[in-house]
């Protein structure tokens, strides 16, 4: 009745519906494969029940549960945890782990669409997040790279937008938050912040005087004056930038200083330098002081056992020395051992940090760095045992009061079976993902020798990204499978075909920041209208 005499409130009330039918037409691909990925990550929530432990996970309880600067790993994904604590349940914890992956993969689509990329690109792009069983597996962990891999891609999608203060800031708060969650974080501040600085200085050349001002025609001081005005205002972005990255890491840094007496968010940068090292270490080669020659092992390098032994196991000439591996003295002595085995080898260290990176774009997924390690990136057939080193054992009290009852891994069939038949079939292969990242470049310079003027310069940055994310660990530690993933989406994203068409909105694809000027218009009126 109501509908007869108001046709128009009808009309209204089906409109909803009616676009969001639209909306799920046009976007029903990526939809399906987001319904996938989430039912899979929904059935290995039912065989694994309630998560799945790693060494670090005890480590990450003990810190929630008695918030305290970490020696190794600092505090964010701790504090991550203990904002759930109250629900007093891993499962919680795995199935917001398990919603950030779902997320990672929407943010990814949504920033390829809005670059003005195709929705088969953006599909794909975000394909590996959602489908890639070892994703699943990693976000099933009680590890904090599913929490890492979101911050930074929504830092470099924001830093990718319009720079405005509301942008910037927005990047730099991700980064900083980044940064307490994997140090590895701490690098990609100043990877943005140059990247945005050199946006905005080239995106800002004062072309538009050439176009108001003919050759020959002299500028007026005070047209250059502006333009110099505008472009360090437009730069001040970039220091704004930098400056809310850093904020909340200076905090955390002086919270660390309070507790330990030392700079710094971790205190066991040499330790893991030196483990780096000990790769290709020769002391024959060295000629290190007394002091330092304590560190050294008679063993040939090439039948040294994986870098990341000499910070645990109890026969390293690290672990050997009296006290605590991560106390100020020790971390120093470590950090100049590795300083002079690297200015003493350089060459060695360059072919060893290439080995181990290289190691990234394997085909196939070998046994790295040894067979415990590689079996927590498994979903395993049987209950794994109980944790058996003590600061593990220390960790699982501390999960008991955190769970409110016992913890563990139980496994449910057919749920379990099912997912590891999928984990045995579905990855991304590190072949994939070396073409992935060399497709950017290769399009770039195809595009660039067929004279098409400006090729787009905003795949760069996620680009950079990844790489760096994916090389960082090669120099300062070793590889590991799952330091590659957190990268994969920012790879993808740069892949994306997202530069053959102007965005719907934002910036140019290119990644500059010039307004366009109309003809006639004088510098002064382009640079003092509102953006």
């Amino acid at each position: 009745m109501a509908a007869a005499r108001w046709p128009g409130l009808a009309r209204a009330a089906r409109r909803p519906g009616a676009a969001a039918l639209r909306a799920a037409r046009a976007h029903r691909w990526f939809l399906v494969l987001l319904a996938v990925g989430a039912a899979l990550r929904a059935v290995a929530m039912l065989g694994y029940r309630p998560a799945l432990w790693f060494p670090d996970s005890y480590t990450y309880v003990v810190t929630a549960m008695r918030p305290r600067p970490d020696l190794v790993r600092p505090a964010g994904y701790s504090m991550f945890l203990r904002l759930l604590e109250p629900f007093h349940s891993f499962a919680a914890v795995v199935l917001v782990q398990h919603l950030i992956g779902l997320a990672t993969a929407v943010l990814v689509y949504h920033a390829v669409l809005r670059a003005g990329g195709r929705r088969w690109a953006g599909t794909l792009a975000a394909a590996p997040v959602l489908l890639d069983a070892y994703q699943i597996e990693l976000e099933h962990l009680l590890v904090s790279d599913a929490l890492f891999g979101l911050l930074v891609a929504g830092a470099v999608v924001a830093a990718l937008r319009e720079p405005t203060w509301r942008t910037v800031c927005a990047a730099g708060l991700l980064l900083g938050a980044a940064t307490l969650t994997r140090t590895v974080g701490l690098p990609l501040i100043a990877l943005v912040t140059c990247w945005t600085a050199v946006r905005l200085v080239a995106g800002h050349r004062p072309g538009g005087t050439r176009r108001a001002y003919p050759e020959g025609t002299r500028v007026p001081p005070g047209v250059r004056l502006r333009v110099w005005a505008s472009r360090s205002r437009r730069l001040g972005l970039a220091g704004l930038l930098a400056a809310v990255a850093l904020a909340p890491v200076a905090a955390y840094a002086a919270w660390f200083s309070a507790t330990y007496h030392r700079f710094g968010i971790v205190g066991s940068n040499g330790v893991f330098l030196y483990s780096r090292t000990m790769a290709f270490a020769d002391c024959g080669v060295m000629r290190p002081p007394l002091d330092l020659a304590v560190l050294c092992d008679p063993t040939p390098p090439e039948r040294r056992p994986p870098s990341q032994e000499y910070i645990w196991a109890a026969w390293s000439p690290l672990v050997a020395l009296p006290g605590i591996t991560f106390t100020e003295q020790t971390d120093r002595l470590a950090g100049r051992f590795a300083s002079l085995a690297i200015r003493s080898q350089p060459g060695d260290f360059a072919a060893s940090v290439l080995s181990e990176f290289a190691r990234t774009f394997t085909w196939g997924r070998p046994v790295y760095p040894d067979r415990e390690i590689y079996g927590y990136y498994e979903f395993p057939a049987t209950p794994p045992p109980p944790p058996g080193r003590y600061p593990a054992t220390v960790g699982a009290a501390f999960a008991e009061r955190y769970e409110r009852g016992p913890i563990g891994t139980w496994i449910v069939e057919p749920f379990a079976g099912w997912t590891r038949g999928y984990q045995h079939v579905v990855r991304l292969p590190g072949t994939a993902l070396l073409v992935v990242l060399l497709l950017p470049p290769a399009v770039a310079v195809a595009r660039a020798a067929r004279r098409r003027g400006r090729t787009g310069t905003a795949w760069t940055l996620p680009w950079a990204s990844s790489v760096a994310l994916l090389l960082t660990p090669a120099v300062t530690a070793q590889f590991d499978y799952r330091y590659v993933l957190p990268a994969v989406p920012l790879a993808c994203l740069a892949a994306a075909p997202a530069g053959r068409g102007r965005p719907r909105s934002g910036p140019d694809p290119t990644g500059s920041c010039e307004l366009p000027v109309k003809p006639g218009i004088t510098i002064f009126h382009r640079i003092s209208s509102p953006e």
